[in-house]
């Protein structure tokens, strides 16, 4: 790596949400402008734009590091007793290989499975026991350290980065720097280089970044307002400085050149972190069919049994039908997604057997014959001409989509039910994020900003509907 460059370590994407405003591709277009060899995603508490993240530095030649801003209980994560001032401290973890992504990704999994309490939170026993693969770096104000220092409680501070040298080992911990120009940070700052020095550990500078250049503070401090809850005029809220950008190598060297040691171990880390992420390969479990079939024959006879019960004498009289299905079948076959069917016609074949309601099916496997005789969907493709492309086709690589409603109350049995067959790492739900698109955040703005609603909802209407308007940031 050119030795002067700089690894932003410590940023917030658009999945710190409502808090980051930085955006995948603007990112990686001002990191490869700077030629930084690799920069670092650490939103708070979670994952969600790692793969996105990973993605776009790739496409764009700059190393992804993918991290967390975590935080860290004062006690058990799965104690919440505490206040929401007092309910966590943030720490900044990196992976550096695949195994520390494994370890990430379990932390963050039991944060918000078994320790959210205002926060998706972990402890230090948790750390300890996914430590591997792990680079910590000791966090922003709200760090525990440096919560420590600013209540000048030197030995409280030293004691807590002790603690985490010994979880993640000398090598693995470094103290983190932050000068956004805060009289609490210099104070920090005079205090961090010696811990490090007394406990053998290394400093590393780095720049919480949340937005993407300094003109862009009075968007994000809009932004900010929208998701605390505030007015931009209120005097008592949360506000950032405007140095919390994506500064250039030459100005994070400016910012910390009495400390020239914690830019170089930016690049050291950088070096060190290395994940190679597999995509395009779909990888589901096999169903288990009983003994002297074949997953395929099994597909068929299942099929066949439903057409009978669907058409009655028609299936076999009806050589429109039969050419359908088997047609269906053998795409099914070369495209290799014959276990993803019989998967899915089992839990559903089970909550129907279990008496939980099921929904008639939605989207394009309506159109799959294969789908109405197995009861995955109840609704005739041929009554209707519904074509089977729509759901697959030789060409497509892509999985189809099959959607499935179960009843809200019992959903949870049929989870369960894919659970214990499965595997418990075989199955995982999904998250949906909602987006400000152009006229709620035009209401939403003018709110935080103190327009009346009649005035910012004028506006918003002016924005037409087909048109699938966004506007410029």
């Amino acid at each position: 790596m050119p030795r002067d460059s700089f690894v932003h370590l410590h940023l917030h994407t658009e999945y710190s949400l409502l808090d980051g405003a930085i955006r995948m591709k603007e990112l990686m277009k001002k990191a490869a402008e700077f030629k930084m060899p690799a920069v670092a995603i650490t939103d708070h508490g979670n994952l969600f734009g790692a793969i996105e993240f990973y993605q776009e530095a790739t496409r764009a030649g700059v190393k992804p590091i993918i991290g967390c801003e975590a935080y860290i209980a004062p006690g058990s994560h799965k104690d919440r007793s505490g206040s929401r001032r007092d309910a966590a401290y943030h720490f900044t973890l990196l992976a550096a290989n695949e195994t520390g992504y494994r370890n990430l990704v379990k932390l963050v999994t039991a944060a918000h499975l078994d320790g959210f309490h205002y926060a998706p939170r972990i402890d230090k026993e948790l750390l300890s026991a996914h430590s591997v693969g792990l680079i910590g770096l000791s966090g922003c104000l709200a760090g525990e350290i440096n919560s420590a220092i600013q209540a000048n409680n030197i030995e409280k501070a030293k004691q807590s980065a002790a603690e985490y040298r010994d979880i993640l080992g000398a090598e693995n911990f470094f103290m983190e720097l932050h000068d956004h120009g805060m009289e609490a940070q210099h104070k920090c700052n005079r205090v961090l280089p010696q811990i490090a020095r007394d406990l053998g550990v290394r400093l590393v500078a780095a720049n919480d970044v949340h937005f993407l250049r300094r003109s862009d503070h009075e968007a994000h401090d809009v932004m900010l307002c929208i998701g605390t809850g505030k007015m931009v005029q209120d005097e008592n809220r949360m506000r950032y400085v405007p140095e919390l950008y994506f500064k250039s190598p030459a100005e994070m060297r400016e910012v910390f050149r009495d400390f020239p040691e914690a830019i170089s171990n930016t690049l050291e880390i950088g070096e060190r972190c290395h994940i190679d992420l597999e995509f395009g390969r779909s990888k589901y479990p096999e169903y288990p069919v009983p003994a002297g079939k074949t997953r395929k024959s099994y597909l068929r006879e299942l099929c066949y049994e439903g057409l009978r019960e669907r058409y009655g004498e028609r299936a076999t009289s009806d050589a429109e039908l039969i050419k359908r299905l088997d047609y269906e079948l053998d795409v099914l076959e070369k495209t290799g997604f014959v276990s993803y069917l019989l998967i899915v016609w089992d839990f559903i074949h089970f909550a129907k057997e279990k008496g939980i309601p099921v929904g008639p099916g939605r989207g394009s496997a309506a159109g799959s014959m294969v789908a109405y005789v197995l009861g995955i969907t109840d609704i005739d493709p041929l009554q209707y001409g519904l074509l089977f492309e729509r759901f697959l086709n030789p060409d497509r690589v892509s999985p189809p989509d099959i959607d499935v409603d179960f009843c809200e109350a019992r959903r949870g049995e049929v989870l369960e039910y894919v659970r214990q067959k499965y595997g418990e790492r075989r199955v995982a739900q999904i998250i949906t994020f909602g987006k400000l698109k152009a006229k709620s955040v035009v209401r939403d703005v003018g709110r935080v900003m103190g327009l009346s609603y009649r005035d910012a909802d004028r506006i918003a209407k002016m924005i037409p509907n087909e048109l699938n308007i966004t506007l410029a940031f």
